[in-house]
């Protein structure tokens, strides 16, 4: 008998001590063997009556012939996921499912998808605010009548704590949808600007106008909240879209595949599931049309920690923006401290106490961390902590188990701004400390470094707060606080330089994703005989005067007082 290691997903990470028995059909010619769980999964899954369509390459027969699978994340508990019946056959395909249709696969499903969409939007169905506020009101009831499933599906990817799954996922949706359903209309209604001598008798106005057949790629780190949350801009806006979750974590791509064709309108609103392959063929799909394009990006997050701040305060602040972020992998966590001189030690003995106090003193038992995301990201951080210029300044924390994707909140004191762990973006549970003299060199440091994210300043000094506010150049900034800017909706979310370009978030999502039509309103009056040609000296002296505005000029130049 032979082994073979398949790669499943979806709602089940599966654990690396279960193998199943399994016959294997390919092209009419059987063979047996056994299924190797893998620790982490590399495909995509579907439910499929009592078994799972797996995603693999090529056409595939699977029949089951164990009793019954363990599935789970890391040894615990199965995560929405029942056991497979004894010969349960389960037919897959390759390595690309489309959401919401059936199993249809490979790069030309895709562009007929675009294709299907596009024709679709033609049919202007998208426009009417009656329209977009059916979707907004679907996506809505999708929340709040799966939010088992969407927890389920977040701890499945990121073991991240439901409470946390709530708060930063789950709860921002809702927000974002209610403040769409209740603003929309002010949003669509066109904007009134003031008129011109030139045009005059005239009005003007602003039309928000849709762009069209939209892509909107989301990332690993907030699977739900990064994929829904530009889908209500989007259909806000009154586009189609083509939803691409990030191909590195899975349970909460197929969760979305399967749900949003059940409460939304399947023909201009679909998902595409698959690896970066896919993406690609989307992307290539659009390309053929001028596309504007936000990106929110990330970098290094910097903190400056003024020797006037609030200690206790601030300290437990920047802990839950870190650890209690996705456990750091968050585009906007604190990626570094820089903090005045003269309190760095006492900085460091209350942010160890902070931790101890959120986390216990065996963070790994902590049910309120999230993990690593994947063994990848995890070697990639525990590079950072085995590199010579850094291992020998860890203070606390640095413990770690590659099983269970687990490193403990780690504090670096005095890291060196060559070294691997500041010229990269951390996006984990590490965090540097850097002496500074003030707040000058904190902002020589900052600026010397591509343009961040987001900025936080803490302090209670007035004048160091505007030094901040005023010569550090980032994407958004929060004063004695970190990542809160995220949630206020009327503030714009993105990045400038290298974090990024264009924002989103709220009114700032609609425009996003609206082209701002100019109209200006006319009738057949004011048709002035001097806009024609031929242009004689008495028509160029008027036209001179209006185009400068010297309209007493212009009134004499046609009166002829003026020559």
């Amino acid at each position: 008998m032979t082994t073979t290691s398949l790669a499943l997903a979806g709602l089940p990470i599966v654990t690396p001590d279960h193998s199943s028995q399994f016959v294997l059909r390919r092209n009419g010619t059987a063979c047996h063997g056994r299924i190797a769980f893998p620790t982490r999964v590399v495909a995509g899954l579907v439910r499929a009556g009592r078994g799972y369509a797996f995603s693999v390459q090529g056409d595939l027969e699977l029949q089951l012939r164990r009793r019954s699978c363990n599935f789970g994340r890391g040894g615990k508990e199965s995560v929405g996921v029942s056991q497979a019946s004894a010969a349960d056959v389960v037919v897959v395909k390759d390595d690309m499912k489309v959401g919401g249709r059936s199993a249809d696969h490979g790069d030309e499903r895709v562009l007929q998808l675009v294709a299907e969409v596009r024709e679709a939007y033609m049919t202007m169905r998208t426009k009417p605010a009656e329209w977009r506020v059916q979707q907004l009101k679907g996506l809505l009831r999708m929340v709040i009548e799966s939010e088992s499933e969407i927890v389920e599906a977040l701890y499945a990817d990121l073991g991240k704590p439901a409470h946390e799954s709530y708060m930063s996922e789950i709860s921002l949706v809702k927000s974002s949808c209610k403040l769409a359903i209740k603003e929309l209309k002010k949003w669509m209604a066109p904007q009134r600007v003031s008129g011109s001598m030139i045009t005059f008798p005239s009005s003007a106005s602003i039309v928000a106008e849709p762009l069209g057949v939209t892509l909107v790629i989301s990332a690993w780190n907030f699977p739900f909240l990064l994929s829904v949350d530009p889908l209500i801009g989007a259909i806000s806006a009154g586009c189609a879209v083509v939803l691409k979750p990030s191909e590195v974590v899975y349970a909460t791509p197929a969760l979305l595949a399967k749900l949003i064709p059940l409460y939304m309108d399947n023909s201009v609103i679909r998902v595409v599931e698959g690896n970066p392959k896919v993406g690609r063929i989307v992307m290539a799909a659009a390309s053929k049309h001028l596309t504007p394009v936000t990106l929110e990006l990330g970098g290094k997050c910097p903190v400056y920690f003024d020797r006037s701040a609030n200690l206790k305060v601030g300290l437990r602040r920047i802990a839950q923006g870190k650890w209690g972020n996705n456990n750091g992998q968050a585009c906007i966590s604190p990626d570094y401290i820089l903090v005045d001189e003269s309190i760095a030690s006492e900085l460091v003995d209350n942010l160890k106490e902070i931790i101890e106090t959120f986390y216990g003193k065996n963070p790994i038992s902590s049910t309120n961390l999230s993990r690593i995301v994947n063994t990848k990201h995890y070697l990639r951080l525990i590079s950072f902590l085995e590199d010579p210029q850094i291992c020998s300044k860890i203070v606390h924390g640095g413990e770690r188990d590659e099983k269970k994707l687990y490193i403990a909140p780690t504090l670096v004191c005095d890291a060196l701004m060559d070294s691997f762990l500041m010229s990269e973006e951390i996006f984990g549970p590490i965090l540097p400390i850097i002496k500074v003299q003030g707040e000058q060199e904190a902002i020589d440091i900052i600026n010397a470094r591509p343009k961040p994210l987001a900025a936080y300043v803490f302090t209670t000094n007035k004048a160091v707060e505007e030094r901040m506010v005023k010569n550090v150049s980032s994407g958004g900034m929060v004063v004695n606080d970190t990542v809160m800017h995220f949630v206020n909706p009327g503030l714009p979310f993105g990045g400038v330089g290298e974090s990024g370009m264009g924002s989103y978030h709220g009114k700032f999502s609609f425009d996003a994703f609206s082209h701002k039509k100019a109209v200006l309103y006319r009738t057949s009056l004011g048709d002035f005989p001097a806009r024609y040609p031929p242009f004689t000296t008495k028509k160029q002296n008027f036209l001179r005067c209006v185009l400068d505005g010297d309209y007493i000029g212009a009134i004499l130049s046609l009166t002829g007082l003026k020559k």
